[in-house]
């Protein structure tokens, strides 16, 4: 059965289906008639996660086991003109779409395609005359009687990564150590002396004339080494948090509202 006004909140989020039964998308917004309020388009995501829109006329529409099905092709479906979705279509991109589909386009059909929820020229949400309300949107649909400014904020924070690591590794090496250590040695020293009183006798102790040798051991300190282990300290590895200012920027966008006086129509 053909589409109507009352069914159009069910047909949103619903799948759509081809002539073939193939599924197509889901059906995003619906789009009214301007004039008459009757659903006309039906704008359906047809990309990989709803990437793409595309518009297909309800004219032919049915609702069947849950689906709503087109009498098109899923290859007509996405091939279609691709036209913005900014709410409202205009007479040049209706007329192309009706070519596109084969169907018939009226010279005097007005520009249709408000999705279902929103008003045109004709519902002037903030009509003249309204208290603290002076002229009309010309840019689109009507919305409020004010303008509304934005601008992006820049947001920082810090996030944690890894700087680089540091190890302690022990090993071992080799130097030359001296120093000066004092050692003795004995010498022989001959100590003469002259016979008197009192070494005579020890002197003619021996024979008158005699070969005899006397001998005296020497001795000597020698210089020795020898090695022990001393601890002498130990390290560790410990972490230290040190605070600093970093300068962080990037680029922001803000929108500007301008004023324009107009000049007098002729």
């Amino acid at each position: 059965m053909a589409p109507t006004k009352d069914s159009i909140a069910q047909w949103q989020g619903q799948t759509l289906t081809a002539s073939d039964g193939s599924k197509i998308g889901k059906i995003g917004d619906i789009y009214l008639d301007n004039d008459t309020g009757q659903p006309e388009w039906a704008l359906v995501n047809t990309g990989l996660f709803g990437g793409k829109g595309t518009f297909v006329p309800l004219a032919e529409a049915t609702e069947q086991g849950g689906s709503i099905r087109v009498p098109y092709d899923k290859a007509k479906v996405k091939d279609a003109p691709n036209m913005a979705a900014d709410g409202q279509l205009s007479e040049d991109e209706e007329a192309e779409l009706y070519r596109y589909y084969g169907l018939r386009y009226e010279e005097s059909s007005s520009d249709s395609g408000l999705p279902e929820g929103t008003t045109g020229r004709g519902q002037d949400p903030t009509p003249d005359g309204s208290p603290g309300v002076a002229g009309n949107d010309v840019s689109g649909p009507e919305t409020d009687s004010a303008m509304t400014r934005s601008e992006e904020e820049l947001l920082v924070g810090t996030t944690q990564r890894e700087q680089g690591r540091a190890r302690l590794r022990k090993y071992v090496v080799t130097e030359q150590v001296s120093t000066t250590v004092p050692v003795q040695r004995e010498e022989v020293r001959v100590e003469r002396e002259p016979i008197t009183e009192a070494n005579v006798d020890a002197a003619m102790s021996g024979g008158d004339i005699t070969s005899e040798e006397h001998e005296v051991v020497l001795h000597e300190e020698e210089a020795v080494t020898s090695k022990r282990v001393v601890p002498k300290e130990r390290v560790r590895l410990d972490k230290d948090v040190v605070t600093e200012q970093r300068e962080v920027g990037g680029e922001v966008r803000k929108e500007q509202i301008e004023f324009e006086e107009g000049q007098e129509r002729q």
